[in-house]
């Protein structure tokens, strides 16, 4: 059974993983046959969010690989461990997590940095010819890891995340909500998601087909 990374980067969509997207990937790996492997980071998140207000509680702290523990029913993987994991592809939901935790991009946009575990990760999938899915927001952190192999990604239509994108050295290429899009042979594929929605349906569907070509080409 080929086994699939999913890269988390906290619970919930304003200051972790978008959760919907994330359970959306875990369902359509094992549709598909596969096995999924939740996997976070084991850092502190840069902030917390209250989901109802959409205010930062100040004074709180949560850590991403214990909060990702919730979507993954408690059986999540330190990044740090990746490589004894045996992985043949790696999955990277969106939310803000990723733009928060996993990188600065939230912050600094074109300017941003990755984390470095996560950089490696990436990086190393990359050029072992694994196939790496990247969903809704995280294509930022392929164009930054990847721009210089002439990489391309989406992030659905819009215009300051693709100048972003393109600024890294990447290029972006439109894409609706229910489809993907497949560079370097396959080995990135990237879906816009919430980056477009509107629903959860929609949404579904392009992060099933992303799921269905990784496993493919894996």
């Amino acid at each position: 059974m080929k086994k699939i990374g999913v890269l988390l980067s906290g619970c919930g969509v304003m200051d972790g993983s978008e959760i919907h997207e994330a359970v959306l990937t875990l369902l359509a790996i094992d549709v598909a046959g596969a096995q999924a492997i939740c996997i976070a980071p084991d850092i502190n998140q840069h902030h917390v969010i209250n989901h109802a207000t959409g205010e930062e509680m100040t004074g709180e702290t949560r850590n991403v690989l214990i909060e990702s523990a919730r979507i993954a029913r408690g059986d999540v993987k330190n990044l740090k461990d990746i490589h004894s994991l045996n992985l043949d592809a790696l999955i990277l939901p969106g939310g803000f997590g990723a733009a928060k935790n996993l990188s600065d991009y939230a912050f600094k946009g074109a300017d941003f940095t990755v984390l470095p575990d996560v950089a490696e990760a990436v990086r190393s999938f990359y050029e072992a010819g694994k196939p790496l899915g990247f969903i809704c927001i995280s294509p930022v952190i392929a164009a930054k890891v990847l721009g210089k192999e002439n990489v391309e990604v989406t992030i659905g239509t819009d215009q300051e995340s693709a100048s972003n994108i393109e600024a890294v050295g990447a290029t972006h290429v439109n894409c609706r909500v229910y489809n993907i899009h497949a560079s370097n042979d396959g080995k990135v594929v990237s879906t816009p998601a919430y980056m477009l929605g509107p629903t959860i349906k929609d949404v579904a569907q392009g992060i099933e087909k992303l799921v269905n070509a990784v496993v493919a080409l894996a």
